[in-house]
């Protein structure tokens, strides 16, 4: 039996703390005082922090969960000394009972990873700052052509995947979903969904990548309304590459 539970932290990280009757793995811990008040609370024993990329607010926890515990910090090969176990795409390794395997997603940075686990068929995708619901990270260090790439292998996976992303941004992403989608009525009832999540403080995430490929347009670049859109807009080509480039440049001026 696997829990899952976020901790919020800043103004809209979730940090995933995941728990079997094996001990508790820490997601992207970017900072550590709420992540260890948790722990404490709940007598869960720390096994492992698993980290997707190199930004702080996913890796600024890492030095004071390993005060209160040394455990192995699991990571992409980055300049983080405190990753020493470094990962490479189809690395395979087992935690807390959990088998994960480690697709590489560069983009938003070029160190990205994700942690994929079939989970016995109830598949579940840590993705950092890669895919969120409704949208995509911004392309800082990488190519819009590879941020693409990656988010076609994230496309890929079963549809009953469970996507565990790095932060709360579901409303503003539906809003510039709607934008680019006014038509799509699955969007439509997706916001008020998360509407009525965020006004009873419940987290929007996880979400499913079948319900993403509904409501995403990151995920919807081969779809006509899409295309439609972005190529008025911008008078751009309808090749999947442009579509997906002028729609996150798109996003970032919204």
């Amino acid at each position: 039996m696997i829990n899952i539970e976020p901790i919020k932290a800043f103004n809209d990280n979730y940090i995933w703390l995941l728990t079997t009757n094996e001990g508790s793995i820490v997601i992207d811990p970017g900072e550590a005082t709420k992540t260890i008040k948790y722990l404490k609370e709940n007598s869960l024993n720390l096994e492992g922090i698993l980290i997707t990329h190199h930004h702080f607010d996913h890796t600024g926890g890492i030095e004071d969960m390993l005060k209160f515990k040394s455990v192995d910090v699991y990571g992409p090969v980055n300049n983080i000394s405190r990753i020493n176990k470094q990962l490479k795409d189809g690395d395979l390794f087992s935690l807390i009972g959990i088998d994960f395997k480690i697709i590489e997603i560069p983009g938003h940075t070029l160190d990205h990873i994700a942690f994929f686990s079939n989970n016995n068929g109830k598949p579940i995708l840590f993705c950092g700052d890669t895919i969120f619901s409704s949208g995509c990270g911004r392309v800082f260090e990488g190519t819009f052509e590879q941020m693409h790439e990656s988010v076609l292998k994230l496309k890929s996976l079963p549809v009953n995947t469970k996507i565990y992303a790095g932060h709360e941004y579901t409303q503003s992403n539906l809003q510039f979903a709607m934008e680019v989608e006014p038509l799509n009525q699955k969007l439509i009832s997706r916001y008020n969904d998360v509407q009525n999540l965020l006004n009873k403080g419940i987290p929007t995430l996880p979400t499913t990548l079948e319900l993403e490929l509904e409501v995403n347009p990151f995920l919807r670049c081969q779809t006509s309304e899409v295309q439609k859109s972005v190529v008025k807009k911008f008078n751009t080509s309808n090749h999947e590459d442009e579509i997906f480039k002028a729609l996150r440049q798109w996003k970032d001026n919204y």
